[in-house]
């Protein structure tokens, strides 16, 4: 049959910027047809981008998609070759996620999705509907005029089939969910015959995946002997998801190419990977699997139809190349999908071989791929860098190390490429002229985006986390600046304070009854305490709140008027015209599913890089960013002194004469929250991954605390804590019932009263499959019954029947240990 070249494409695409995703898919085809490529592969609904959304509800979408296709045609972009766009379409008034097979100016076939996904951050039902082939036979699709006045088309077929191209070669498309069903079409492909499977996907990161992701890649031609191309979407489209690409090719269950390339990187918006792949290898693996042919050869076996492609129809008259194209090859020839061996040597093709995948940590995957999605979201935002409040703690440590991974990305994508789209973004951020070299220091860099501040309350901020907050800052890079909030705290406090004087002056002459038209002198001001200096645990609050509710007012000023400032003292433009700063959160996925923010603090930021990572994820990132660059790490040596250190807000003082470098640590986190961030992890794997509600909840906990504390009962990986973050479930180790009763009781009647804080949370990068976040990814109530009457009551008996067990077992231990201590009949 000969050598098919197959060319699989990453595209970092924009969500509705028809302009821009033109360009990258053009680009990718002319990078495909120059590495000889005679297939070319985009990712899902490359066209439009993945993530329009309710865009898709828009008629205009529709309309540019075709417009575009129209343009690679028009251009001469599907000359010579066998392009699969990904694009949606309405037919018959419905509308479908489809790929666009075009060759030599015509549509071969448009192929619509057929299993949608609906779980987690997915919607595609939302917009689109399933194409159900045993239900709808291949019909015509209408093809709009822009399309029909290039090729002379008026419709072409629109259903689920494969294309018999001239050479011989059997095509056939698989779309991203499709190829993570139980009944994946591949499987129906290999017994039609069908040799090369592409699979356009928009399938976005998550802490894990890309393990799950290979496995099904080389188990789609494993049993069954085929080519498997696949290509993913790459960056941020515009949301909160992060597509990681992964430009991929699979041979007999074998990744041939792509699979030694970087998980994440900061480049080129276009990525290609090529392998050229002998036909004759899957007919005979599958010649040498006998179960295989005699299934396919059942007649009760349904296959899709296979549409014969000739090269007739594919002709073209010479002289007819595209738009500002050079002539490209097979223009005027007989189309065909594969090079003889002859013709693959000349042009300096060899066949693909095996590749292993390195392994890569998890601690690597929250470092590289936030960065790039902040890469991304600053790019394209225009905004001038990025704002911290850098407390010296973990979160907003691993924040910053985030970013500065991010300017080490990027300032090496920009060297290696001093001509390219990274380049030009460094030097627009930089302010440099056209043309000027790109700093080679990652902190010239850093510094210059990555702007933090540590913001100091009498009392309650610490010499320690005052000088760990300084030494991160000077590890990455960032201008980091010092802020004393306490006049500011002060002032807001003194504002009220007359108010609530007059307050507790009326309760208190209602109490004893005085008249209420007797005249009275004005009150005292009331001003609330801290605990430390005896107040009540209202006063208390309060008073942490509205510090972290003014370090996010100050913060927001900074964002503004810091590159104005900088900007001004450098000698650059004072009309205004500099950008501001994106405000950064940093609270992880364990803090906000307990509900432990105060609202408008660090939950009303910009974007969130850390927003969904779990708290045990992040201690583990900063040990391995604190490592030395050469040892694989980011070279920040300061995070292992802040991995160390117990999480504290620094919201409440200490007590007077106590405060100082020496003072006694008085607040932590874990203690604040009344859990710790071990059973944050693994129930909110159980509530979200398990399913749980309350008494399920209860019965998984339990049977955890039975089995010591060991992870794996009867869940998916991650779910129980085993295989994510979380810290497992050693925590339930040897607890009773009634504990494991107690600690689950507490957690849904914290997550209830405080649910309504989802609502507010910054739109953070999605890493987890446990994310809290509201009407997005997590779709429940925010106004919960704190009290859970029905499901605590079922839960109460559950305990008692257990806890009778236990006292059983308890007594049979003691009665077999009192035997066992008694001396052997016979002995003295």
């Amino acid at each position: 049959m000969g050598v098919v070249v197959v060319a699989t494409c990453t595209l970092n695409q924009w969500a509705m910027d028809f302009t821009g995703n033109l360009a990258r898919v053009r680009a990718s085809i002319d990078a495909a047809r120059d590495a000889h490529a005679t297939y070319r592969l985009g990712p899902e609904l490359e066209i439009p981008g993945y993530g329009c959304e309710d865009h898709f509800l828009e008629p205009d979408t529709f309309a540019h998609s075709w417009e575009a296709v129209a343009s690679l045609v028009a251009s001469g972009h599907t000359d010579g070759l066998l392009v699969d766009v990904g694009a949606p379409v309405l037919h018959r008034g419905v509308a479908y996620n489809a790929r666009v097979l075009l060759a030599n100016r015509r549509v071969l076939l448009v192929r619509p999705k057929m299993a949608l996904a609906g779980d987690g951050n997915y919607r595609e039902a939302r917009y689109f509907r399933a194409w159900t082939p045993r239900e709808r036979p291949l019909e015509e699709y209408a093809l709009p005029p822009c399309v029909t006045v290039l090729t002379g088309q008026a419709s072409a077929p629109i259903g689920d089939a494969a294309l018999a191209m001239p050479g011989g070669v059997v095509v056939a498309c698989e779309a991203c969910e499709e190829l993570w069903t139980p009944q994946a079409p591949h499987i129906a492909y290999a017994a039609l015959g069908v040799h090369l499977i592409g699979n356009g996907s928009g399938s976005h990161h998550e802490l894990r995946k890309m393990a799950r992701r290979l496995e099904l890649l080389r188990g789609a031609t494993a049993k069954t002997g085929g080519v498997y191309a696949y290509a993913n979407q790459r960056g941020c489209d515009g949301g909160r998801l992060y597509y990681d690409g992964g430009a991929l090719v699979a041979v007999n269950g074998h990744l041939v190419a792509g699979a030694t390339d970087p998980h994440f990187g900061i480049g080129e918006d276009v990525r290609l990977a090529v392998a050229a792949v002998d036909v004759a290898e899957v007919v005979a693996t599958r010649l040498g699997r006998a179960s295989c042919a005699v299934q396919a050869s059942l007649p009760s076996v349904a296959l899709p139809p296979l549409l014969t492609v000739t090269t007739t129809e594919l002709r073209l008259p010479r002289g007819e190349a595209g738009e500002g194209k050079d002539q490209p090859p097979h223009v005027g020839d007989d189309f065909t999908l594969t090079l003889s061996d002859a013709d693959a040597r000349r042009r300096g093709l060899t066949l693909a071989a095996p590749q292993t995948p390195p392994p890569e940590a998890v601690e690597e995957e929250i470092g590289r791929g936030p960065a790039c999605w902040l890469w991304d979201y600053l790019r394209r935002s225009g905004a001038s860098g990025y704002m911290l409040p850098l407390s010296g703690g973990a979160d907003s440590a691993a924040t910053a190390a985030i970013v500065g991974a991010m300017c080490q990305m990027a300032t090496t994508a920009a060297a290696e490429a001093p001509c390219g789209v990274v380049a030009a973004d460094v030097r627009r951020l930089l302010r440099l002229p056209a043309g000027a070299p790109t700093p080679t220091d990652p902190k010239v860099l850093s510094r210059a985006l990555l702007h933090t501040a540590y913001m100091a309350s009498a009392r309650a901020s610490s010499t320690e986390t005052r000088e760990r907050a300084a030494a991160v800052a000077s590890d990455v890079g960032a201008y980091h600046v010092g802020v004393d909030i306490s006049a500011v705290v002060t002032a807001a406090v003194e504002a009220v304070s007359g108010v609530l004087g007059v307050a507790a002056a009326a309760a208190e002459a209602v109490r004893v009854g005085a008249g209420a038209g007797r005249a009275s002198p004005q009150p005292p001001p009331l001003t609330p305490r801290f605990r430390a200096d005896g107040g009540t645990t209202a006063e208390n609050i309060a008073l942490q709140n509205v510090q972290a509710r003014l370090r996010m007012v100050l913060t927001y000023l900074l964002a503004q008027l810091l590159p104005w400032a900088r900007t001004r003292a450098a000698g650059g433009p004072a009309d205004g015209s500099v950008r501001p700063l994106l405000v950064l959160g940093s609270a992880n996925v364990d803090e906000a599913l307990r509900g432990y923010l105060t609202k408008y603090d660090c939950s009303a930021a910009d974007v969130n890089p850390i927003g969904g990572v779990a708290k045990a994820d992040l201690a583990a990132f900063l040990l391995w960013a604190a490592r030395p660059v050469e040892d694989g790490g980011l070279g920040y040596p300061s995070l292992a002194d802040v991995a160390a250190a117990a999480p504290t807000a620094e919201l409440e003082p200490v007590p007077e004469g106590q405060a100082g470098a020496a003072a006694p640590a008085r607040q932590t986190d874990e203690a604040d929250m009344g859990c710790t961030y071990a059973e944050l992890g693994v129930f909110g794997r159980l509530r979200s991954l398990g399913r749980c509600g309350p008494v399920a909840m209860f019965r998984r906990a339990y049977a955890m605390a039975l089995a010591g504390g060991r992870a794996g009962v009867s869940g998916s990986a991650g779910v129980d804590g085993g295989a994510g973050g979380g810290g497992g479930a050693s925590f339930l180790a040897g607890a009773s019932a009634r504990e494991v009763a107690a600690r689950v009781k507490f957690f849904w009647t914290a997550y209830a009263a405080n649910r309504h804080k989802m609502t507010t949370l910054t739109p953070a990068y999605h890493a987890e499959g446990y994310s809290p976040e509201d009407n997005r990814f997590d779709l429940r109530p925010f106004l919960y019954n704190v009290r859970w009457p029905w499901q605590f009551r079922q839960m109460d008996a559950l305990v008692d029947e257990a806890t009778a067990a236990e006292q059983t077992a308890a007594m049979g231990v003691a009665v077999t240990e009192g035997v066992a201590e008694q001396a052997p009949n016979g002995s003295s």
